[in-house]
Protein backbone atom coordinates (compact mmCIF):
# COMPACT_ATOMS: atom_id res chain seq x y z
CA UNK A 1 0.00 0.00 0.00
CA UNK A 2 1.53 3.29 -1.15
CA UNK A 3 0.25 6.42 0.62
CA UNK A 4 -0.45 9.64 -1.25
CA UNK A 5 2.48 12.08 -1.49
CA UNK A 6 2.47 15.41 -3.32
CA UNK A 7 5.45 14.30 -5.44
CA UNK A 8 7.56 11.34 -6.44
CA UNK A 9 11.31 11.51 -6.88
CA UNK A 10 12.16 9.38 -9.93
CA UNK A 11 15.82 8.40 -9.79
CA UNK A 12 17.74 8.60 -13.04
CA UNK A 13 19.56 6.15 -15.20
CA UNK A 14 20.45 6.09 -18.88
CA UNK A 15 17.73 5.12 -21.32
CA UNK A 16 20.27 2.98 -23.23
CA UNK A 17 22.72 0.28 -22.22
CA UNK A 18 26.38 0.42 -23.25
CA UNK A 19 25.64 -1.68 -26.34
CA UNK A 20 22.98 0.85 -27.42
CA UNK A 21 19.98 -1.32 -26.64
CA UNK A 22 17.10 -0.02 -24.50
CA UNK A 23 17.80 -0.05 -20.75
CA UNK A 24 15.04 -2.08 -19.06
CA UNK A 25 15.79 -0.42 -15.69
CA UNK A 26 15.00 2.99 -17.23
CA UNK A 27 11.84 1.85 -18.98
CA UNK A 28 10.53 -0.03 -15.93
CA UNK A 29 11.13 3.05 -13.75
CA UNK A 30 9.26 5.31 -16.13
CA UNK A 31 6.34 2.87 -16.31
CA UNK A 32 6.25 2.69 -12.49
CA UNK A 33 6.35 6.49 -12.18
CA UNK A 34 3.56 6.90 -14.75
CA UNK A 35 1.49 4.25 -12.96
CA UNK A 36 1.97 6.06 -9.64
CA UNK A 37 0.82 9.33 -11.21
CA UNK A 38 -2.15 7.82 -13.08
CA UNK A 39 -3.34 6.00 -9.94
CA UNK A 40 -3.50 9.32 -8.07
CA UNK A 41 -0.79 8.38 -5.55
CA UNK A 42 1.24 11.49 -6.51
CA UNK A 43 0.38 14.76 -8.23
CA UNK A 44 3.88 15.65 -9.47
CA UNK A 45 7.02 13.86 -10.61
CA UNK A 46 10.58 15.08 -10.07
CA UNK A 47 12.89 13.42 -12.58
CA UNK A 48 16.38 13.56 -11.14
CA UNK A 49 19.55 12.61 -12.94
CA UNK A 50 22.77 13.48 -14.67
CA UNK A 51 22.94 16.36 -17.15
CA UNK A 52 26.64 17.22 -17.18
CA UNK A 53 27.07 17.36 -20.96
CA UNK A 54 24.97 18.51 -23.90
CA UNK A 55 24.99 14.91 -25.21
CA UNK A 56 23.65 13.28 -22.06
CA UNK A 57 20.53 14.44 -20.22
CA UNK A 58 18.81 11.82 -18.07
CA UNK A 59 16.02 14.12 -16.81
CA UNK A 60 15.05 15.14 -20.34
CA UNK A 61 15.03 11.50 -21.51
CA UNK A 62 12.87 10.65 -18.50
CA UNK A 63 10.51 13.56 -19.17
CA UNK A 64 10.09 12.56 -22.83
CA UNK A 65 9.30 8.95 -21.92
CA UNK A 66 6.80 9.99 -19.22
CA UNK A 67 5.00 12.24 -21.70
CA UNK A 68 4.83 9.25 -24.08
CA UNK A 69 3.18 7.41 -21.17
CA UNK A 70 0.55 10.18 -21.03
CA UNK A 71 1.88 12.06 -17.99
CA UNK A 72 1.22 15.79 -18.60
CA UNK A 73 4.41 17.78 -19.06
CA UNK A 74 3.33 20.46 -16.58
CA UNK A 75 3.44 17.99 -13.64
CA UNK A 76 7.04 16.91 -14.40
CA UNK A 77 9.88 18.83 -12.75
CA UNK A 78 13.51 18.30 -13.79
CA UNK A 79 16.33 18.05 -11.27
CA UNK A 80 19.33 18.23 -13.58
CA UNK A 81 21.82 18.18 -10.70
CA UNK A 82 20.92 14.74 -9.36
CA UNK A 83 24.35 13.38 -10.13
CA UNK A 84 24.17 10.77 -7.36
CA UNK A 85 21.32 9.23 -5.38
CA UNK A 86 22.34 11.16 -2.25
CA UNK A 87 22.32 14.43 -4.23
CA UNK A 88 18.82 13.67 -5.55
CA UNK A 89 17.41 12.94 -2.09
CA UNK A 90 19.06 15.98 -0.45
CA UNK A 91 17.93 18.25 -3.30
CA UNK A 92 14.36 16.91 -3.07
CA UNK A 93 14.34 18.14 0.53
CA UNK A 94 16.36 21.34 0.21
CA UNK A 95 15.66 22.60 -3.33
CA UNK A 96 12.13 21.28 -3.83
CA UNK A 97 11.16 21.74 -0.17
CA UNK A 98 9.64 18.31 0.38
CA UNK A 99 9.66 16.54 3.74
CA UNK A 100 7.66 13.58 2.45
CA UNK A 101 7.79 12.05 -1.01
CA UNK A 102 7.77 8.73 -2.84
CA UNK A 103 11.01 7.45 -4.36
CA UNK A 104 10.72 5.50 -7.62
CA UNK A 105 13.44 3.07 -8.69
CA UNK A 106 14.19 -0.65 -8.46
CA UNK A 107 14.10 -2.27 -5.01
CA UNK A 108 17.90 -2.49 -4.59
CA UNK A 109 18.23 1.24 -5.37
CA UNK A 110 15.21 2.26 -3.29
CA UNK A 111 16.65 0.57 -0.21
CA UNK A 112 19.69 2.84 -0.37
CA UNK A 113 17.67 5.97 -1.22
CA UNK A 114 15.23 5.48 1.67
CA UNK A 115 18.15 4.86 4.04
CA UNK A 116 19.67 8.18 2.91
CA UNK A 117 16.33 9.95 3.41
CA UNK A 118 15.84 8.53 6.91
CA UNK A 119 19.41 9.56 7.79
CA UNK A 120 18.50 13.12 6.74
CA UNK A 121 15.58 13.07 9.16
CA UNK A 122 12.91 12.52 6.50
CA UNK A 123 10.53 10.16 8.31
CA UNK A 124 7.70 10.07 5.75
CA UNK A 125 9.61 8.99 2.66
CA UNK A 126 8.40 5.79 1.03
CA UNK A 127 9.58 3.75 -1.95
CA UNK A 128 7.69 2.46 -4.95
CA UNK A 129 9.60 -0.40 -6.54
CA UNK A 130 9.76 -0.61 -10.31
CA UNK A 131 10.14 -4.05 -11.86
CA UNK A 132 13.67 -5.36 -12.07
CA UNK A 133 15.19 -6.10 -15.45
CA UNK A 134 14.48 -9.64 -16.54
CA UNK A 135 17.27 -11.76 -18.01
CA UNK A 136 19.90 -9.11 -17.30
CA UNK A 137 23.44 -9.83 -16.20
CA UNK A 138 23.09 -8.67 -12.60
CA UNK A 139 26.65 -9.18 -11.32
CA UNK A 140 27.68 -5.72 -12.55
CA UNK A 141 24.64 -4.15 -10.86
CA UNK A 142 25.32 -6.02 -7.59
CA UNK A 143 28.96 -4.89 -7.51
CA UNK A 144 28.01 -1.29 -8.39
CA UNK A 145 25.35 -1.26 -5.67
CA UNK A 146 27.77 -2.67 -3.08
CA UNK A 147 30.23 0.18 -3.76
CA UNK A 148 27.40 2.74 -3.80
CA UNK A 149 26.26 1.56 -0.36
CA UNK A 150 29.79 1.86 1.00
CA UNK A 151 29.93 5.44 -0.33
CA UNK A 152 26.71 6.27 1.54
CA UNK A 153 28.39 5.51 4.86
CA UNK A 154 31.45 7.55 3.89
CA UNK A 155 29.28 10.46 2.78
CA UNK A 156 27.22 10.40 5.97
CA UNK A 157 30.31 10.25 8.17
CA UNK A 158 31.97 13.05 6.21
CA UNK A 159 28.87 15.22 5.81
CA UNK A 160 29.29 15.27 2.02
CA UNK A 161 27.01 17.82 0.34
CA UNK A 162 25.63 17.74 -3.23
CA UNK A 163 27.91 19.15 -5.91
CA UNK A 164 25.21 21.69 -6.85
CA UNK A 165 22.63 23.27 -4.56
CA UNK A 166 20.52 25.65 -6.67
CA UNK A 167 17.60 27.98 -6.17
CA UNK A 168 14.46 26.76 -4.44
CA UNK A 169 11.74 25.36 -6.68
CA UNK A 170 8.13 25.27 -5.49
CA UNK A 171 6.26 22.17 -6.66
CA UNK A 172 2.81 22.97 -8.06
CA UNK A 173 3.53 26.61 -8.97
CA UNK A 174 4.70 25.93 -12.52
CA UNK A 175 3.30 28.03 -15.35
Amino acid sequence: HIPYNKAALVLGTSHRLRDGSPNPYFHNRMEAAASLYHSGKVSYLIVSGDNRTIWYNEPEQMRQRLIELEVPGHVIYADTAGLRTRDSVIRCKEVFGLESFTIVSQRFHNQRAVYIAKNLGLKNVVAYNAKDAENQQNSRIIIREWFARMLVFRDIAGGVRPEYSGEKISIGNKN
